[in-house]
């Protein structure tokens, strides 16, 4: 199954939590978790549950802590191997993450 915009998912940041939740009816149905310094922001890790896997879940979730990222001024260290291979896809996100960085999560140093 593609990914369906139509979905009525919503997702949150947790601050206390540091994570990120979708949430699909009354289920939790994915994770991004995360380590916050300062105006630096790492992304540890995603998850989705086997049962909302297919529903393009993980990519709606990287492009919202993304957002909301470049929409608070910080940094991206992305860790997370899933979200490192989302900015990948998608260079128009590179900018968040420090170029001194860059190689270390296996993106290019430029878009």
């Amino acid at each position: 199954m593609t990914e369906n915009s139509e979905t009525p998912l919503v997702i949150r940041d947790v601050p206390d939590e540091s994570r990120y939740v979708a949430q699909l009816d009354d289920a939790e149905a994915g994770v991004v978790e995360y380590q916050l310094d300062g105006d630096v922001i790492m992304f540890t890790h995603t998850g989705v549950p086997p049962e909302f896997e297919g529903r393009g879940i993980a990519s709606r979730l990287a492009r919202h802590v993304l957002d909301d990222a470049r929409g608070r001024g910080l940094d991206v260290l992305p860790r997370c191997p899933y979200i490192s291979g989302w900015i990948a896809r998608h260079p128009d996100y590179l900018d968040l993450v420090p170029a001194a960085s860059r190689s270390r999560y296996r993106l290019p140093a430029r878009a």
